[in-house]
């Protein structure tokens, strides 16, 4: 039985008319009341994760739980379908537990509060965020265990449960919660920090509705839905067509040996509904890779994708998800089966973006074809004792190089996510034992193109204690890909430099890796793949790249571009390198992908020091 609201006041919404400028005004309101609710989050959490990354997502919603400002698209319904419990005015729900909400929430260190809110009884809005926690728990510190078979061995779960009953606090569930994570004091400040800025959230709704009006408001909010749908219905039926197109990537490996692991999505159109069927993903993985990949955030991925693209002014919201059908085969690495172990859902996640970029670009490349480099979100994790016997714990999300696009090059060293930040240098070596000592773009790691793939990034981490560290990451066997003649980013790499002197290059997915003070470690990311012609980007553009060390005089070469012993152009050797490799490459695919997997594996040990995963084995799935 799904939940059921309880009002005092059960007095219906009525639907009223609004005139444009209330409209506007009530939706720049809602918009910084979603801000508001980073501010207050980001001043009052305690992790760094949290509150110098920003790896949480707000959102706002109507009073049927749709998003109509947020970030991460609502979670609400498939959490009210499953939650059979009453909801009253002052209750505060927690819960982390993916499959008691239908993949709303996809692994367990991810943990959502919901608030209802109410006016004079009467229930006008939702309130939401959810918030990575740095520990919920489990095999390994940070709770993102590569060998988990099972999500039983990531941590904690959570079923939706009332933190606060009626306003209050029920503290003997928060402490029996908080006795089971390694770092109690964090996640009772960040959990603290997330339902004060849901009840900032609420606090605004109301004082809107108290200003306006409860009809007014609700009205206002349908019609900032109905924009949304309006917006995608003309998007889909303008560059969605009715032929289907299909494509295909992989995630390198599964940290066990296994991979890689093929996501597979068709896209049509039929009227004004866009269709995408998985079938064709491989099935679920035994370890920890698989992305319990709800439909609703599915939809919330390609909305803001072509949003963004085709009309960044529009504010995204739910409004359009009855436009989308996703058809997710069960059993597979997107809809696996209960108790497949999820925490590692990062790869997946990323690996969606680039399969958008590519599908929805294919029919029109010149206008809207990405190259690939969305592809992950890089995981390093630290954790041991100090000198003085006192627990340390670092989660670090890093960056790698996003894809060039038609309208220009892709960012340098830069998150997945457009909302996280860096952590300050400063920041990490003041609260753990290490020392950053070098923080840098990695030249020539962008793919060419006539526009450049972002660079990836070199971080070396200098470890001042002994402990443990985990590292997450993928594109290290396949290529960020290019397109219309852009060639693929640089893999990532990771290498440790042991104070004895010995060399060791790890895995992308690797844990329980016990380090010494004094160890290094190179933490290496993908680049982005090149959008278009190398050999037509101008030529000053490729000097001035070189001049910046964003990419090298040889790495000038792969643009046709010759530099000059004093750093300018060589036009006349320009023209002629240009011709020759113009003559060498033959014809130009639509996308590069640097060989294929046999070839990639072929040449693995050579070009990346590890050896190439082994086929997987697909045993207990669909």
């Amino acid at each position: 039985m799904p939940a059921r609201i309880i009002q005092e006041n059960s007095a219906p919404l009525n639907t009223v008319d609004v005139d444009g400028v209330t409209v506007d005004l009530i939706e720049n309101a809602l918009r910084n009341a979603r801000e508001e609710m980073d501010a207050v989050l980001f001043r009052t959490a305690m992790s760094p994760g949290i509150r110098e990354q920003g790896d949480c997502f707000p959102m706002i919603a109507n009073r049927d739980g749709k998003m109509v400002v947020g970030q991460f698209g609502s979670f609400i319904g498939p959490f009210l379908s499953a939650y059979d419990a009453d909801i009253e005015e002052g209750d505060i729900i927690l819960t982390n537990d993916p499959y008691m909400c239908n993949g709303a929430v996809s692994h367990l260190p991810d943990w959502v509060v919901l608030v209802p809110v109410f006016k004079d009884g009467r229930h006008i809005a939702w309130s939401a965020m959810f918030g990575h926690m740095s520990d919920n728990g489990g095999m390994v510190p940070g709770s993102i265990p590569i060998k988990a078979t099972t999500i039983y061995q990531e941590g904690i779960r959570i079923p939706p449960t009332k933190l606060y009953k009626k306003g209050v606090l029920q503290e003997d569930i928060l402490e029996l919660i908080l006795h089971n994570v390694r770092m109690p004091q964090w996640n009772r400040f960040d959990l603290n920090a997330l339902v004060a800025a849901c009840k900032t959230a609420a606090r605004r709704c109301v004082e809107i509705a108290e200003r306006f009006g409860d009809d007014v408001l609700a009205t206002t909010m349908d019609v900032m839905l109905q924009r949304n749908y309006d917006a995608m219905k003309h998007i889909i039926e303008n560059f969605v067509p009715e032929e289907p197109r299909e494509f295909e990537d992989y995630l390198c490996d599964d940290g066990m040996g296994m991979g890689p692991y093929r996501i597979k999505c068709r896209l049509w159109r039929e009227g004004s509904k866009a269709i995408f069927d998985f079938a064709g993903t491989d099935p679920q993985a035994q370890s920890s890779v698989n992305f319990f990949l709800n439909e609703d955030m599915f939809k919330m991925f390609f909305g803001s994708f072509t949003i963004n693209v085709v009309d960044p002014q529009m504010v995204f919201n739910d409004g359009f998800y009855d436009l989308v059908d996703v058809r997710i085969p069960e059993g597979t690495l997107l809809k696996p089966k209960y108790p497949a172990a999820l925490s590692g859902r990062t790869h997946a996640l990323g690996r969606i973006f680039d399969l958008l970029g590519a599908l929805l670009g294919m029919g029109a490349p010149e206008q809207m074809l990405n190259a690939a480099g969305f592809s992950d979100s890089p995981h390093l994790f630290y954790s041991g004792y100090r000198d003085n016997g006192e627990w340390f714990q670092l989660f670090q999300i890093g960056f790698g190089g996003i894809p060039g696009r038609p309208v220009g090059d892709g960012p340098d060293g830069h998150s997945l996510w457009p909302g996280f930040t860096n952590v300050p240098n400063e920041f990490i070596e003041s609260y753990f034992p290490l020392r950053i000592e070098t923080y840098a773009t990695i030249p020539d790691s962008g793919g060419a193109g006539l526009h450049r793939g972002g660079n990836g990034l070199t971080v070396a981490y200098r470890f001042l204690a002994d402990g443990e560290i985990g590292i997450h990451d993928d594109r290290w066997l396949t290529y960020p890909w290019g397109v219309l003649g852009g060639e693929p980013g640089l893999r990532s790499t990771k290498r440790l430099e042991r104070v004895d002197g010995s060399e060791e290059w790890l895995g992308a997915k690797a844990e329980g890796i016990k380090v010494k003070k004094g160890d290094l470690l190179h933490f290496n990311t993908w680049g982005g793949g090149g959008w278009g012609d190398p050999f037509e980007r101008a030529p000053e553009l490729v000097r001035q790249d070189v001049a910046r060390r964003l990419v090298t005089r040889e790495g000038a070469r792969r643009y046709g571009v010759v530099i000059a012993a004093d750093g300018s152009v060589d036009a006349d050797a320009t023209e002629n390198l240009r011709e020759q490799l113009r003559a060498e490459r033959g014809e130009v695919p639509l996308f590069n992908r640097g060989g294929s997997i046999e070839e990639l594996k072929a040449r693995c040990l050579e070009e990346t020091h590890l050896e190439p995963p082994v086929d997987p084995s697909f045993q207990g799935a669909a």
